[in-house]
C-alpha cells in the first residue's frame, strides 16, 4: 500500500498538538475552579484575629505564603483551605505556640514537583485517555478519523503492489478488450493525444456479484503499472453533511496529483441513486453525488485520471453519471459461459496440487450460472475435502462433491430417514429422473441421491446440460416443467398420496410458467404481450407486473392451464412406465445414489428385456395363426 510517510507523521503530529492544548486548557480551567472553591485569601490582620479566636487548626509555613487550615463545624467550610501572604513577623512562632496551634515548613522543591505533577501531569495522562476512548469510539461509530473530516478514506496501492494483471482475470475476455484501449492511453497517451482523440473519463463495470469487477479494476492497474485509489461508495457517505462532498473533492485532488493513476470506486450505487422523486434536495448522499459529477466534469483527462466504478444495479444510477463525459463506457462483466468457467477453475488450481484424473472440462459443465467467486469457493471446498481424507491431491471426486455442496450443502448423517420416508423420497427422486429421460427436450441425468443434505434437500436429482444454451424453445420449456412436477406425479401414481416434498418444485414451475406467460409471449391468449419486466437484472432479477388487476387473474388462469398441462403429461408417462419406476426406486433404496451411466443402464436393460418379450410374444401370435 502506497504510504507518503512524511505527510502522515506531520498529520500525527498535527492532531497531538491540538489534542494537547485542549487537554492543558481543560486542566487550566478546572484547576481554577477547584482552586476557586477549595482556597481563599485573607489578609494578615484577619489571620492573627483568627488565632486570638481559636479558630485555626493548623499552620503550613511556606517561602512567600502561610496555608491554614481553619476549625470548622460548617459542613459547607470543611475541607476549605485559607492563605495569605508571608509577612516578616518576628512573634508569629510565639503566636502559635501560644494558641497551641501545630505548625511546620513544607520543603519548596518537593512542593512544586508535587503540585506540578497532581495539578497537571495527572490530570493530563487522564484525560488523554479519555479523549483516545471516546474518539476511539466515535471512530468505529462514524467509519473514519474525527479528526480527518473531509479527507478520503481510500486505499491506495503502489503501481507494483496491486498484484493482479489480466493473466489473473479470466473468462472475461470481452471485458478485458474493452479496458485495453485504457491500458494503452495510460502507457502512450502522446500517440492519442496527436491525433486529438480523447481518454473516457470514466467505464462503469456492470455485471452480478462474484463475477470479478474488482479483479479487473486492479488488473487495469496492474497492467498500466500506476497508481491505484480504491474506494467503496459507502465511505462517501457520513453522518455530518457536506463530509461526504468534501471527500470526494479530496480523493480527486490527490488523484490528480499522483497522475496518471486509476481511482476506482466500488458500489457507486450507494451515492449515485437516482434523484427522480426525491423531495429533500439537500441531503447528504445528493451533495455528494453533485460533488462528484463536478469533479467528473473539471479534472483534464489527458493528465491520465481515469475513474472506474462497479455496481450490479446500473438501473438505479443517476442518469447525469451515465452520460458521456463522465461514465461514457459501460462495459458489461457477465456470468462466465462454459469456456469461461474452464479458464476461472484454470486460473484458481494452479496452486493446488492435483491428480492426473482431475477434468476441469466436467466441472464446468456441472456449474452453469456460477461466477467466478463460486467457482474459486468449489477450488477450495475441494482442496479442503482432500486434507480431510488425508490425500496429497485433490482428485476429480473431491470437485464433484465440492459442486454438490455448494448446490446442496454437505452429507446431513445424522439425518436418518424412516423406511417409509425413505422409499417417498426415492421414488420422487426417480419420478423426475425418469420423466427427464423419457422426454426428448431435456438435459440428461448426472446423478440421483437420497442422500438428506444441510440445505433442507432429503434428496435430488442432478440434470448437466450436454452444451451451453442461450436460448430455450417453449417445448424445451414445458418438457422442463414436467421433469419439475415429475417427482410430485411419482408420488401420485405410486402412493395415491401427495407430501410435502414438492414445495421446491412448484415454485420453480410456477415461476417458469408464467414467465412464459408473462415476459416469453408463448401463449395463444396474450400472444407477445409484455406484462412483466425485470428490475434487478444482476441481482435476483425480480419480475414486475405491468398490467391491470383483471389481466392478472387471466394470467394466473393461463399460468394454471400450463402447470395442469404438465403435471398431466408427467402422470401418464410415469402410470406407462410403473415397472421401470418401481425397478430403478429399489436400485435407489439400496444404493442411495445413482449416477447417471448407473441410471441409464438400468433403463436399457429394461427396453431391451420389453422388446425381446414383445419379440417373443410376436412370434408366439403368428404360431399360433399358422396352426
Amino acid at each position: 500500500m502506497f504510504n507518503n510517510k512524511k505527510f502522515n507523521s506531520n498529520k500525527k503530529w498535527r492532531y497531538l498538538i491540538y489534542y494537547a492544548l485542549l487537554a492543558a486548557m481543560i486542566i487550566f480551567v478546572a484547576n481554577e475552579y477547584m482552586n476557586g472553591l477549595k482556597s481563599q485569601h485573607i489578609k494578615y490582620s484577619d489571620f492573627i484575629n483568627d488565632i486570638n479566636q481559636n479558630k485555626i487548626s493548623e499552620v503550613q509555613i511556606s517561602k512567600d505564603k502561610l496555608i491554614i487550615i481553619p476549625k470548622s463545624q460548617d459542613e459547607a467550610d470543611r475541607g476549605k483551605v485559607l492563605y495569605t501572604e508571608r509577612i516578616t513577623d518576628p512573634d508569629l512562632i510565639k503566636k502559635l505556640d501560644n494558641a497551641k496551634i501545630q505548625y511546620g515548613g513544607i520543603p519548596q522543591e518537593n512542593t512544586a514537583i508535587r503540585g506540578f505533577f497532581i495539578n497537571w501531569v495527572l490530570p493530563f495522562i487522564i484525560i488523554a485517555f479519555l479523549l483516545q476512548l471516546f474518539l476511539g469510539k466515535l471512530n468505529k461509530k462514524m467509519g473514519s478519523g474525527v479528526m480527518s473530516f473531509g479527507k478520503n478514506t481510500a486505499k491506495i496501492y503502489a503501481e507494483n503492489e496491486t498484484g493482479v494483471n489480466f493473466k489473473d482475470v479470466a473468462g472475461q475476455e470481452e471485458a478485458k478488450e474493452s479496458l485495453v484501449e485504457i491500458v494503452d492511453f495510460l502507457h502512450n497517451s502522446q500517440r492519442y493525444v496527436e491525433i486529438g482523440a480523447r481518454l473516457p473519463k470514466g467505464a462503469l463495470l456492470v455485471g452480478p456479484p462474484g463475477t470479478g469487477k474488482t479483479l479487473l479494476a486492479k488488473a487495469v492497474a496492474g497492467e498500466a503499472k500506476v497508481p491505484f485509489f480504491s474506494i467503496s461508495g459507502s465511505a462517501f457517505v457520513e453522518m455530518f453533511v457536506g463530509m461526504g462532498a468534501a471527500r470526494v473533492r479530496d480523493l480527486f485532488q490527490q488523484a490528480q496529483e499522483k497522475a496518471p493513476c486509476i481511482v476506482f470506486i466500488d458500489e457507486i450505487d450507494a451515492i449515485g441513486k437516482s434523484r427522480e422523486g426525491n423531495i429533500s434536495g439537500n441531503d447528504e448522499r445528493e451533495q455528494t453525488l453533485n460533488q462528484l459529477l463536478a469533479e467528473m466534469d473539471g479534472f483534464d483527462s489527458s493528465k491520465g485520471v481515469v475513474i472506474l466504478a462497479a455496481t450490479n444495479r446500473p438501473e438505479v444510477l443517476d442518469k447525469a453519471l451515465l452520460r458521456p463525459g463522465r461514465f461514457d463506457r459501460r462495459v458489461i462483466v457477465d456470468r462466465p459461459d462454459l469456456k469461461g468457467r474452464e479458464d476461472i477453475l484454470k486460473v484458481h488450481i494452479k496452486g493446488v496440487k492435483v491428480s492426473p484424473d482431475v477434468d476441469l472440462n466436467n466441472i464446468a459443465k456441472a456449474t452453469p450460472g456460477a461466477v467466478g467467486a463460486d467457482l474459486a469457493n468449489m477450488i477450495n471446498e475441494a482442496a479442503l475435502r482432500a486434507v480431510k481424507n488425508h490425500r496429497s491431491q485433490v482428485n476429480q471426486e473431491d470437485l464433484e462433491e465440492a459442486v454438490e455442496v455448494i448446490i446442496a450443502g454437505k452429507e446431513k448423517k445424522d439425518r436418518i430417514l424412516s423406511p417409509e420416508e425413505k422409499q417417498q423420497v426415492a421414488f420422487h427422486e426417480v419420478g423426475h429422473a425418469l420423466v427427464a429421460a423419457l422426454l426428448k427436450h431435456t438435459d440428461p441425468v448426472h446423478k440421483i441421491t437420497i442422500v438428506p443434505r444441510t440445505m433442507g434437500a432429503l434428496g435430488y436429482t442432478m440434470q448437466l446440460p450436454e452444451e451451453e444454451k442461450y436460448l430455450n424453445t417453449k417445448e424445451e420449456m414445458m418438457d422442463q416443467i414436467c421433469v419439475m412436477l415429475g417427482g410430485r406425479s411419482a408420488e401420485e401414481v405410486r402412493f395415491n398420496s401427495i407430501s410435502t416434498g414438492a414445495a421446491n418444485d412448484i415454485e420453480r414451475a410456477t415461476q417458469t410458467a408464467r414467465r412464459m406467460v408473462t415476459i416469453y409471449g408463448m401463449t395463444d391468449r396474450f400472444d407477445m404481450m409484455g406484462l412483466e419486466s425485470i428490475q434487478n437484472k444482476y441481482l435476483n432479477g425480480r419480475p414486475v407486473q405491468n398490467c391491470s388487476i383483471e389481466t392478472a387473474s387471466i394470467i394466473d388462469e393461463e399460468t394454471l392451464k400450463i402447470i395442469k398441462e404438465s403435471h398431466k403429461k408427467s402422470r401418464k408417462l410415469l402410470k406407462d412406465n410403473m415397472d421401470l419406476l418401481i425397478g430403478i426406486s429399489k436400485k435407489l433404496i439400496e444404493k442411495e445414489t445413482l449416477m447417471g451411466d448407473e441410471f441409464m443402464s438400468i433403463i436399457r436393460d429394461y427396453n431391451e428385456k420389453k422388446g425381446k418379450e414383445s419379440s417373443d410374444n410376436k412370434a408366439l401370435t403368428s404360431h399360433l395363426e399358422d396352426v
